[in-house]
């Protein structure tokens, strides 16, 4: 069913690719004048009489001037992104000419569309969902394979869908209870409190594996933070270098040669990696401006996703690493044991020094040594007993905290059952969960949350 609001059927433009000089830049309209504003500027023959879905070539004209030539495409209602009639024109990337074609739009009628209305009229007309709808802003920011193939799917309806069928299902429980309020001096029972209670039961288990995915879908959207922490001269300037492919840090023998944290992005196996170089730990430093560089180097070590405790196998002992691990533990720090220099001991000999301790991962920075293991291995820690594969990934914040707000709904409707509350409280806790649910997907919705979502997009889209 369309959600069409008053007030939304005049014609829109806006320029729908990147500002600046390009080869080519589009200039969208949508609205049921769409296509007569472009006809009007465009003579040389009658676009309100071509179909939908075709091209047209030819000069666009303004006042008596040659505006550009260029190719207009027609989509007309409802076979369209907005489900309104959408003209599309393509012409020459200059900012002047694009302007131009604009101003000339506008003196026909149209006005400049505001941030993410074109998307939103989508959703007006009932073409998309507000979870979809929010998927195509991920997909136009998406920077990594991981983020566009997970708005991919959001935006085909993964999501949504997920959803649909625990609504319409509660939709249909919420009815029969509250038909019994109706017939309450009969004391009849119209909805299967049994059939309620495995709804419940399942709903639970796919809202928490949601909430679960959360995680994941974080660190896909926004990346993975990577402290690279040691003592001075264990090689984490070079190892960041080595992970760049380049020379990014400043490389010296000399001990505390890194005062301040450097840090870089790296795309591994499609997951942003924002790699920190810190400066060495010591316990006690004589020099003010290395102090400072410590001291911030145990608050990245905090703040940071997975720690990469990097130590020299010549000269780390056995104690020593052991007693580390322990504060790292004790910390509650999800790190990965990194040996470094074993080009300069023989690395058999390395593995039988560390014997005793798990896990740890033997490279040479400087020579790229057993370096893509190390990826591997972060890789690993990122998503280690995350959702996978093709199951669906909660990357919006909003969706989540919405989940939860379901989740709890779900457990009070469990436990009014349990303890056989009256029908009347128990449609209360359904209708709170019912509401939660459509907050997500737009089915309850309001016009300062929707300025919210919508704000958030291009003006072109």
């Amino acid at each position: 069913m369309s959600l069409r609001l008053s007030g939304w059927d005049d014609t829109i433009v806006a320029l729908a690719t990147p500002p600046g000089i390009g080869a080519l830049g589009i200039v969208r309209l949508s609205g049921k004048e769409a296509i007569n504003v472009v006809a009007s500027l465009f003579p040389s023959k009658d676009l309100t009489k071509q179909a939908s879905h075709t091209l047209h070539v030819g000069y666009l004209k303004s006042m008596g001037n040659v505006l550009d030539e260029v190719v207009v495409s027609l989509y007309k209602a409802p076979r369209s992104y907005t489900g309104e009639d959408i003209a599309e024109i393509s012409c020459h990337g200059s900012p002047f000419i694009l302007r131009q074609v604009i101003d000339a739009c506008v003196q026909k009628g149209a006005r400049m569309a505001k941030p993410g209305e074109f998307t939103q009229r989508a959703f007006l007309a009932g073409k998309l969902d507000l979870a979809q709808a929010e998927a195509v802003a991920d997909l136009i920011v998406s920077n990594t394979e991981a983020s566009r193939k997970t708005a991919l799917n959001n935006m085909r309806g993964r999501f949504s869908h997920s959803l649909k069928d625990l609504r319409e299902q509660l939709i249909k429980f919420s009815a029969l209870i509250e038909l019994e309020l109706d017939f309450s001096q009969e004391d009849v029972e119209f909805a299967d409190r049994a059939q309620l209670k495995q709804l419940i039961e399942n709903a639970k288990i796919q809202t928490e594996k949601l909430l679960r995915s959360f995680q994941l879908g974080n660190v896909i959207k926004n990346g993975v933070s990577i402290a690279i922490v040691g003592k001075p001269n264990a090689g984490k300037s070079t190892l960041l270098n080595t992970l760049l492919n380049e020379d990014r840090a400043i490389v010296s023998d000399i001990p505390g040669t890194t005062r301040d944290t450097i840090e870089e992005i790296i795309n591994i196996d499609g997951i942003l990696f924002r790699l920190i170089d810190t400066a060495g730990i010591r316990s006690h430093s004589a020099d003010a401006i290395e102090s400072v560089g410590i001291e911030r180097s145990r608050q990245k070590m905090q703040q940071a996703d997975v720690v990469l405790y990097l130590f020299d196998v010549n000269e780390t002992p056995v104690e020593e690493l052991v007693k580390t691990i322990d504060d790292l533990q004790r910390q509650q720090i999800n790190h990965l044991l990194v040996a470094n220099k074993v080009d300069s001991l023989d690395e058999g000999e390395a593995r039988r020094k560390f014997s005793g301790v798990a896990n740890v991962i033997f490279i040479s920075a400087i020579s790229g040594l057993h370096t893509e293991v190390l990826k591997e291995r972060m890789v690993d820690a990122v998503l280690r007993d995350k959702v996978q594969g093709e199951d669906v990934v909660v990357t919006n914040a909003r969706h989540y905290h919405s989940l939860q707000e379901v989740n709890k709904s779900l457990r009070d409707i469990e436990e009014g059952m349990t303890n056989k509350i009256p029908g009347d409280l128990l449609s209360l806790d359904i209708r709170r969960c019912l509401h939660y649910l459509g907050t997500i997907t737009g089915e309850v919705s309001n016009d300062d949350l929707l300025d919210y979502v919508f704000s958030k997009f291009c003006i072109g889209k």
